[in-house]
């Protein structure tokens, strides 16, 4: 991409602790798992293909050389051979969920920068959600239960962003219930802290889905 390594280190390329939060949640609760291989700075398959955010020319404050004069070919290489195997990877694993129960729902796991562009994000972790809200409302009032914990209600990032494109593109037809959680990344950088929150919101999520 352009790049020097250390900047590869950094939030713009990934969701540092995302993945290794993501996959002691999803054995807490046994369910299946998939996550993305490439970095954002390539193509972000939480974003739609047309999205300014799908492939970025700046990512925060850096530039990222490698997508500049991006041709529209090379732009639908990328998208065929990383959104599309990504997207048809998560409608697979639902639809073998969907043959064995009546309803599900979607979580997906992410981290956010303690600190953008010099402004420091007070939230310890954020619940993001569309118009379906069925989800999302238990789940903050379970979180909020924590008087110590700051939750952020489509903070630090919404759905117009252009983050829950994933979710709304596989529940909607079937109106599964979904969420979008981040977290921030200084509070599960370590291996204790991401199985802190794995408990959590193992235990949240389940509370949740007795209502």
């Amino acid at each position: 991409m352009g790049l020097p390594a250390g900047e590869l280190d950094r939030h713009i390329a990934w969701d540092p602790g995302a993945l290794e939060l993501a996959r002691r949640l999803a054995d807490r609760l046994d369910a299946p798992l998939v996550y993305a291989a490439v970095s954002r700075l390539v193509l972000d398959v939480n974003r739609a293909p047309n999205h300014p955010g799908s492939i970025v020319t700046r990512s925060e404050d850096t530039s990222i050389p490698g997508n500049h004069a991006l041709s529209d070919h090379d732009r639908r290489l990328r998208v065929s051979e990383i959104y599309e195997p990504y997207h048809r990877a998560v409608a697979e694993v639902i639809g073998a969920q969907r043959a064995r129960h009546d309803a599900l729902e979607l979580v997906s796991i992410h981290s956010f920068t303690p600190i953008y562009r010099g402004e420091r994000r007070p939230w310890h972790i954020g619940v993001l959600s569309g118009e379906d809200r069925r989800l999302a409302e238990p789940l903050l009032e379970s979180l909020r239960a924590d008087e110590r914990l700051r939750v952020g209600d489509n903070e630090p990032y919404a759905p117009a962003d252009g983050v829950y494109h994933t979710l709304e593109r596989h529940s909607a037809r079937h109106r599964d219930r979904s969420v979008l959680l981040e977290l921030r990344a200084d509070l599960i950088a370590t291996e204790p802290s991401r199985e802190d929150w794995a408990q959590r919101l193992a235990a949240a999520l389940r509370q949740v889905d007795t209502k």
